[in-house]
């Protein structure tokens, strides 16, 4: 592994911005890049923009990171084979947020081949109190990989591969106690896994793995210091004994024969009649639709019993009692069309109880009552007659 520490510096009598290169870090050779962008002389908030030169993003194994326009910018990643001798070439523009400066510079990658120092053993530790720019700073890095190399004792011992949490599917820690988002680490060594590591793998740290409780591992306290190591998660890898799953295809029956080039259809294609599809889309519902419209006007036009038949079959009585009915309902209805007409007698004034003539209303449909008062008295009645009463036997007195 290959480590790069890049600075930028800001000219105070021209305010431009200039890159220097410190050196490669010590631990040279490997599978992992990274460069530092930080900003140590100026204050001002500056924000990096990569891509790989001539399109508008950076390579996929290349990833890129900047928490705050105040915080150091991250590039990482581990190239693939593919990638093996050909130059990487990155632009890096620098924006100075405050007074809308930029500077440029590129970055070129040169990515050799790691085969002449094969490491098969590989094991992934995921660390629960870093995040990822944290863990690629080189004495936290260093720190890790001494930790390492104590429990593990090989001979050469590289960081192959560093990725965060959440781009493996973790969630984002909520904002308290400082909590971390975790960083997996795989490092890769050259001689088999020691006894501390082989620990997590028996069957009472696997039985409290799926009990979510903490493995008992000796080597821990080792880490404990500075890393809080997940070991539940952790993942050892070896490579000397993966078998290639590559199989030579043999055709059988599952395989269709290759039936050559394709041929596509020609330019000059025929006129095609659509006068059939018309018939057989529109004119055959159609004609159903008709048949099924006369059968049905037959039934309700032609089949129809009649007011006659319908009487003959109706006992004399039950008419009888239909027409008084109708009859009633008649002379209602034309009644409540004419208001003029005479009332009905049981609207009629009474007659009077004494002379026996007939009485005329209290007051006429014209007449004002807004003066006329609720409880009218006896002196008040209009055309009340006095009725003689009885006197008893005896004298008669003035």
């Amino acid at each position: 592994m290959w480590r790069q520490r890049w600075r930028q510096q800001r000219q105070e009598e021209r305010g431009a911005m200039r890159y220097c290169a410190p050196g490669p870090w010590p631990h040279g050779g490997g599978a992992l890049t990274t460069l530092l962008l930080t900003g140590e002389i100026s204050n001002d908030p500056i924000t990096f923009n990569t891509n790989l030169m001539g399109y508008p993003d950076r390579p996929g194994w290349l990833r890129y990171i900047q928490r705050t326009p105040y915080s150091d910018g991250v590039l990482y990643g581990s190239p693939t084979v593919e990638n093996v001798g050909k130059p990487t070439i990155i632009e890096i523009t620098a924006y100075n947020r405050r007074t809308f400066e930029t500077a440029r510079h590129n970055l070129i990658i040169n990515i050799m081949s790691a085969e002449d120092f094969p490491l098969p053993y590989q094991a992934e530790f995921f660390i629960r109190n870093m995040n990822v720019e944290e863990m690629l700073a080189s004495e936290v890095l260093g720190d890790f990989l001494g930790a390492v190399k104590n429990v593990w004792q090989p001979e050469r011992l590289n960081a192959i591969n560093i990725t965060s949490a959440l781009d493996r599917g973790g969630r984002v820690p909520l904002p308290i106690n400082d909590m971390k988002e975790g960083v997996y680490v795989m490092v890769g060594a050259d001689v088999p896994f020691s006894s501390c590591l082989r620990e997590v793998e028996n069957p009472q740290n696997q039985l409290r793995c799926s009990q979510e409780m903490e493995p008992v591992i000796t080597c821990d306290k080792k880490f404990r210091t500075q890393f809080h190591i997940d070991w539940c998660k952790i993942s050892l890898v070896d490579n000397t004994k993966q078998v290639s799953t590559f199989q030579e295809v043999i055709r059988g029956e599952g395989i269709l024969p290759d039936g050559g080039e394709y041929k596509p259809p020609s330019d000059t294609l025929k006129s095609r009649d659509y006068y059939s599809d018309f018939l057989i889309t529109l004119a055959v519902p159609s004609a159903i639709a008709l048949v099924l419209f006369l059968i049905l006007a037959y039934i309700m036009c032609c089949r129809r019993e009649g007011v006659e038949k319908r009487n003959m079959q109706t006992p004399d009585i039950q008419l009888v009692h239909h027409s008084a009915i109708q009859k009633s309902t008649k002379e209602l209805r034309d009644m409540s069309k004419n208001r003029e007409i005479a009332w009905p007698l049981s609207t009629l004034p009474v007659f009077h109880p004494v002379t026996g003539e007939i009485v005329p209303p209290l007051h006429t449909d014209s007449y004002d009552n807004t003066s006329m008062p609720l409880m009218q008295t006896q002196q008040n009645l209009p055309h009340q007659t006095q009725i003689p009463q009885q006197q008893s036997a005896g004298k008669w007195y003035s």
